[in-house]
């Protein structure tokens, strides 16, 4: 007598793939967890973001005039932006959506919905990804326009 045990399809928890977009978005978590090892997303994040801390790592080590890094650590402020605005994304969808895109192989579970801690993860991803946003967008266009005016001196002297 054979029997075959097919495994049950595990849902995927709207609240907790807001919560790994915010904290651990960086590093492709949330993209790990709703899609798998295979998704080329999921491993683009800790490059980009690597990308980034290094350019962090270069102001240390060479100071601000170090041009490589003025254009690194935005990499890491877009990021992270990025990832916040995923993790608002994934806490305001519909909870109907969020199961017909995330849960199709498991009709009527109901895991996608709206609780405090979804609440929570919205709010403080909009408060950090917008200042993450400003601070990449401030620095850029300060190094750039900074850098402007060197090379303009140069030309006039």
């Amino acid at each position: 007598m054979q029997t075959s045990i097919t495994p049950t399809p595990r849902t995927k928890n709207k609240t907790l793939a807001a919560w790994l977009a915010f904290l651990g978005g960086q590093l492709g978590l949330h993209r790990l967890y709703l899609y798998g090892f295979f998704d080329m997303w999921a491993w683009a994040h800790p490059i980009f973001a690597g990308l980034g801390w290094w350019g962090v790592e270069r102001v240390r080590e060479y100071g601000q005039d170090d041009v490589l890094s003025w254009l690194l650590i935005p990499l890491l402020g877009f990021t992270l932006a990025a990832t916040s605005l995923t993790a608002i994304y994934y806490g305001l969808m519909d909870t109907e959506k969020w199961n017909a895109k995330h849960n199709a192989s498991s009709p009527g579970t109901q895991v996608g919905n709206t609780n405090w801690l979804t609440i929570f993860a919205i709010v403080f991803s909009l408060l950090f990804g917008a200042v993450t946003l400003m601070s990449s967008i401030a620095f850029s266009f300060q190094r750039y326009f900074e850098h402007q005016v060197q090379e303009a001196r140069k030309i006039s002297q």
